[in-house]
């Protein structure tokens, strides 16, 4: 069994930062790299290094956790000239934690298997709360070695970890998550304007989604905000991006999109994007 001692990270945001403050808490040294100081104030006085290249955190590492935003933001931060596997020494091995194309994922591992890296991905959903509270949902994609030997890490802030399968295994269950959860922010913003024109007050039909077998998980986050829709405007272009990803990977696997699923995504992308209604 590998013994994990050193962890890396890279992408101290609004989710990536509580996983990484539940690594060091959890009793791994820990190296971080961002771009910005601001990003590893919240560690100073913890067991944690900071790195002044990704190269350099590669290199203070045994596993390292890559939490950015997008495709090109995960390939250059790992692959760059001073990137992340520049720096690993063999038997290294990397997890990804954006949601990125499947494909991401597959041509990074193969550039890291020839340095004798290894790749698994590990998307994640239940935002930093979650991952404070140790209730995150990790689905991890990988060889069953390289997932057992991330499991130590990936437990300090998962519950439940969720091995899929394969490489890429991960990246698939998060999209269709994030597709799904897509769809249902549209049909809450449609059932509660619906409760309005029924008469009924929005904290009430909230409150009997809450109980009733008629909720989801959006409807609670929006009833929860106070039906204010600023925090799903601003998380459009991300739920845009990973509905476009969706309907790629489905498009190359020659699996037919669900018409309603995809008309409602679509739908909501076109009211997230839109003027703020008065309602």
């Amino acid at each position: 069994m590998w013994p994990v001692t050193r962890v890396g990270f890279v992408g101290l945001g609004s989710q990536g930062g509580p996983m990484a403050r539940r690594i060091v808490d959890g009793g791994f040294p820990l190296t971080v790299w961002a771009r910005r100081a601001s990003s590893v104030e919240p560690f100073a006085g913890t067991a944690t290094t900071v790195a002044g290249t990704p190269a350099e955190l590669g290199a203070a590492s045994d596993v390292v956790g890559i939490c950015v935003v997008s495709d090109d933001d995960v390939t250059d931060v790992l692959l760059r000239p001073d990137g992340v596997l520049a720096g690993m020494a063999p038997s290294g091995l990397i997890m990804i934690h954006s949601t990125v194309h499947p494909v991401t994922c597959q041509r990074i591992a193969e550039t890291a298997a020839a340095r004798g890296v290894a790749v698994i991905d590990a998307p994640v959903s239940g935002g930093g709360p979650a991952a404070a509270e140790r209730r995150l949902l990790v689905m991890a994609g990988g060889a069953d070695e390289d997932v057992a030997r991330a499991r130590p890490v990936l437990e300090t802030f998962a519950n439940p970890l969720l091995h899929l399968g394969p490489l890429g295994a991960g990246q698939v269950a998060k999209l269709l998550n994030n597709f799904v959860f897509t769809a249902q922010v549209g049909l809450a913003l449609d059932t509660f304007a619906f409760a309005d024109r029924l008469g009924i007050d929005r904290a009430a039909a909230a409150a009997v989604l809450a109980s009733g077998t008629g909720g989801s998980r959006a409807a609670a986050i929006l009833a929860a905000s106070g039906f204010n829709t600023t925090g799903l405007r601003g998380a459009e272009p991300l739920l845009r991006k990973d509905v476009r990803l969706t309907l790629e990977v489905a498009a190359a696997r020659g699996a037919d999109a669900p018409a309603a699923v995809t008309a409602l995504a679509q739908d909501t992308l076109t009211t997230l994007a839109g003027p703020v209604s008065a309602s």
